[in-house]
């Protein structure tokens, strides 16, 4: 293996990248570019990112973890299993992290959620080991707060992925075929920390099985196509414990499921959140076991145990 192919260094005004399966699971490195347009289009184990300054870069999924440092004026669009940044100024970035992003020693960093899709995306997710359901992108832990100060904030909520980071326009790069249109997106769109619009939420839990992200996906088009806004997603592993902490005195309905694999939780927020999921639950998943909250009392502490218990097993 030669370093050098997996290595993007000093350019200036270029527009550069791999297509799906030239970097297969290797580290990879981008450093002292300038005006550049980086893309990645595969999984890669890790990727620092030094001394770059007005780039625009595209991160396939990172098995590891992906480490900006010096960086200045760059838009990216990345998917990780750990975010860091360290001596940077004004990076704006849609994110895919399945733990807590950390900034450091960073200032004017703007956050909003991945969206993105080309065909192999969504089997690099899996050869890089994350779930489309893991996606903590606003959950930000600033390690060097400044009293009186954020370091940090939210992209505009109808800010669009193409207008920060352009397709590619390299004949090579034209390849692939992406789409950045939100409703295609590999990782479903969640609001994270954005305020909500309702108080009332509910929680929906599919258990494994060969439809689970179908299963999944389909109710997430279902709700937003009424309204209803994701809040946040998780796919986790449960045991018998966490279910009766979870689902209470149903617990005992859905603990022989759990043996077959993680299960995957949505959030939803919304006035008439929990009638509009039941009521779709019935209709379009009536053969498969799932989750609802019960009612909009309930469903608070609903959320409140799982989340909680989900942010504890994956060490938030």
């Amino acid at each position: 293996i030669d370093p050098k192919d997996y290595t993007f260094s000093g350019l200036k005004d270029e527009t550069v990248g791999r297509l799906p399966g030239k970097v297969a699971g290797q580290q990879f490195v981008i450093q002292d570019c300038e005006n550049c347009s980086i893309y990645i289009f595969d999984h890669s184990a890790t990727i620092t990112i030094d001394d770059c300054v007005n780039c625009q870069i595209f991160l396939g999924p990172i098995k590891g973890s992906v480490f900006f440092r010096d960086c200045k004026d760059c838009k990216c669009i990345v998917a990780c299993q750990q975010f860091r940044t360290r001596d940077c100024r004004k990076l704006e970035v849609f994110l895919c992290c399945a733990t807590q992003p950390i900034i450091e020693s960073s200032t004017g960093m703007k956050f909003g959620c991945f969206q993105y899709y080309y065909p192999e995306l969504a089997l690099q997710f899996k050869d890089a080991g994350l779930s489309i359901f893991n996606n903590t992108w606003s959950n930000i832990h600033d390690f060097t707060p400044v009293s009186g100060e954020n370091n940090w904030g939210l992209l505009p909520e109808n800010a669009v992925v193409q207008d920060y980071v352009p397709l590619p326009s390299s004949e090579e790069l034209k390849a692939v075929r992406i789409s950045t249109d939100a409703t295609r997106s590999i990782i479903p769109i969640t609001r994270g920390r954005r305020q909500k619009s309702s108080d009332e939420s509910c929680l929906a839990v599919f258990f494994a099985g060969d439809y689970t992200t179908a299963n999944a996906r389909k109710l997430i088009d279902e709700m937003t196509g009424k309204g209803f806004q994701l809040v946040q997603t998780k796919e986790v592993l449960m045991k018998a414990e966490d279910a009766h902490r979870v689902f209470q005195q149903y617990a005992s309905e859905f603990i022989p499921l759990l043996d077959k694999g993680p299960v995957v939780a949505l959030e939803f927020s919304g006035d008439g959140a929990v009638e509009g999921c039941q009521s779709i639950i019935n209709d379009v998943f009536s053969g498969t076991k799932v989750f609802v909250s019960e009612s909009k009392a309930s469903a608070a502490q609903d959320v409140d145990n799982f989340y909680n218990f989900a942010d504890m097993q994956m060490g938030m």
